[in-house]
């Protein structure tokens, strides 16, 4: 698609490792091509609202982010004929590489710093599996903002166990169960914090609207490379190598 001049936005996480998908990053880059991501958390109403009060910046120094996604078995991948995903040679790994970058992500786009990874550890004992299906990383921001990042293939049934957290000295902001709740010194604020619609869909509309004004995409490779780079990171942490 880069060398016939397509523009086309691809699922996270582009390839099995940083070096794939910094290939695809730099071509990109040479040709000015349009390679967007949909890396949908960043579509949340939690976000949007997480970025105002950052901005606002009457909270205090920002302290710490957190953020859990566990979603159902990953036998999921063998109904849907593609079991190739439980080989962590061809896939790259398990839920790290392929839900992580939602949060890692997150953790970037909310921050606005780099990141590094301070510690990591993955469980396949749960499924069995020859990858893992629960995973936890810690990080730190260049200003030393901390994050830990859950996901995993070990929700019992359709659905997600999910939260999102973000903290400063004097707020705390909330997401769980579609309920926003920013907790201060002087009481609780809840609203709703369902989206209007699928995050899948409003990425790809975001995608769009961009590529036909002839925009750069919202969220681009680049993006989804600084999270597979961490990723790649919490892997050689853990000890846990493909193949």
């Amino acid at each position: 698609m880069l060398d016939q001049s397509y523009p086309f936005l691809m699922e996270k996480p582009m390839g099995v490792d940083a070096e794939e998908v910094r290939r695809v990053a730099d071509r990109a880059a040479a040709k000015n091509a349009f390679v967007a991501v949909p890396l949908g958390q960043r579509y949340q109403p939690f976000v949007a609202r997480a970025r105002a009060l950052v901005a606002e910046a009457r909270f205090g120094p920002l302290s710490h982010v957190y953020f859990r996604l566990n979603r159902p078995t990953s036998a999921r991948y063998v109904a849907w004929d593609a079991p190739w995903m439980l080989d962590p040679k061809q896939a790259g790994g398990g839920c790290l590489r392929n839900l992580g970058p939602h949060g890692l992500d997150l953790f970037l786009f909310l921050t606005g710093e780099d990141a590094q990874v301070t510690g990591a550890q993955l469980s396949s004992r749960a499924l069995g599996q020859a990858v893992e299906d629960y995973a936890s990383v810690l990080l730190r921001s260049q200003s030393g903002v901390l994050g830990t990042i859950e996901v995993g293939n070990t929700f019992p049934r359709l659905g997600t166990d999910g939260e999102s957290k973000i903290a400063w000295r004097d707020a705390i902001l909330v997401l769980k169960d579609d309920t926003l709740r920013l907790t201060t010194a002087t009481g609780e604020e809840t609203t709703s914090g369902a989206p209007t619609e699928p995050l899948a869909l409003t990425a790809l509309r975001d995608a769009l609207d961009h590529w036909r004004r002839g925009a750069p995409p919202p969220i681009s490779v680049h993006d989804c490379l600084r999270a597979v780079r961490l990723i790649d990171q919490a892997y050689a942490l853990a000890g846990r190598r493909r193949g």
